[in-house]
């Protein structure tokens, strides 16, 4: 039997997605393994490239773009093996990290759900391969500004846990579902992703039912991976509304029901914050930079409609 299977959601990301899984097959050893790509239906040829370069990929090419949980949940509909690996287009694998990773899972089954650490290209940490839940204090530190500018505080930045460089194993809320490893039991007794999330909050909402049933995920520095981050997602506005949506929807689902309105009216202040503090500075100092980012957040801000229902 197959003992991993590596899940792979692309969406016009052509060329990161055969760098990703080039590096999947060049750095892979000692594992039986398959990879399944889901296309979401690109417009750059993403499908015929992945055929005709990497034949041994079992493609699904959709006619629709499905997001990226269901995708997923589409994918591992067709695997029988133990475990299933999410692993982000936009990704490169250094260093053996499957093997790493799935050797790692297997010394410390309470985990349940297993990452690793993520780097940029020019090697400096990528930090958002795990996070803390939302907590009525760490929505106040963002909205504030705390969480920016003391970036490094675990008290001032909680969810991002300050400035932990993912150098150490660590029990964590949260794993990204950029570089994700789940056994099949598990995500088939969560019934894997919520479909209501349609891109953001997926790995969040799956995270949190895991830690419901008594699991703890986990990080282990060994399984070390490039994420670029936003290869699919070019408008920076659009991006945080998808964002905010996803996070209202977790507030509503996971907090207790005395703190959700409160959570996500400080949620709120998040982008209107955003939007007072860089209107002033562009009007003051007369930046470009400045300008695009206070139009960008204006429009997240106009927009105020569609995230603040959820899903």
């Amino acid at each position: 039997m197959t003992e991993l299977s590596i899940i792979t959601i692309s969406y016009n990301t052509k060329e990161e997605t055969l760098d990703c899984l080039k590096s999947v097959y060049e750095q892979t050893e000692g594992v039986e393994y398959e990879v399944i790509v889901v296309d979401n239906n690109s417009e750059d040829g993403s499908a015929l490239a992945i055929a005709s370069q990497f034949p041994q990929v079992k493609l699904i090419a959709l006619q629709e773009n499905l997001g990226f949980g269901r995708a997923n949940n589409l994918a591992a509909q067709e695997v029988s093996s133990e475990f299933i690996l999410l692993l982000n287009p936009d990704t490169i694998v250094l260093d053996g990290a499957i093997q790493k990773l799935l050797k790692f899972a297997q010394e410390h089954p309470e985990g349940g759900i297993w990452g690793g650490r993520t780097l940029f290209a020019d090697g400096s940490l990528n930090p958002y391969s795990c996070w803390q839940r939302m907590t009525i204090w760490s929505l106040f530190c963002q909205a504030a500004g705390l969480s920016k500018i003391f970036s490094q505080s675990s008290i001032f930045n909680p969810e991002v846990f300050g400035g932990w460089q993912r150098d150490t194993v660590r029990k964590v809320d949260i794993v990204s579902g950029g570089l994700l490893l789940i056994k099949r039991s598990l995500w088939e007794e969560l019934n894997g992703f919520d479909p209501e999330f349609f891109m953001y909050g997926e790995d969040d909402d799956l995270s949190l039912r895991a830690r419901k049933i008594g699991y703890q995920p986990m990080i282990t520095p060994d399984a070390t991976i490039i994420h670029y981050g936003g290869a699919s997602e070019k408008v920076r506005a659009d991006k945080f509304v998808k964002l905010l949506r996803a996070k209202v929807h977790l507030i509503r689902r996971h907090w207790p029901a005395p703190l959700r309105e409160i959570g996500v009216f400080i949620l709120s202040f998040w982008p209107l914050s955003r939007m007072i503090i860089l209107n002033l500075a562009a009007s003051l100092w007369q930046k470009e930079s400045l300008l695009t980012k206070s139009q960008e957040w204006s429009s997240v801000w106009q927009q105020r409609h569609l995230w603040l229902k959820g899903y």
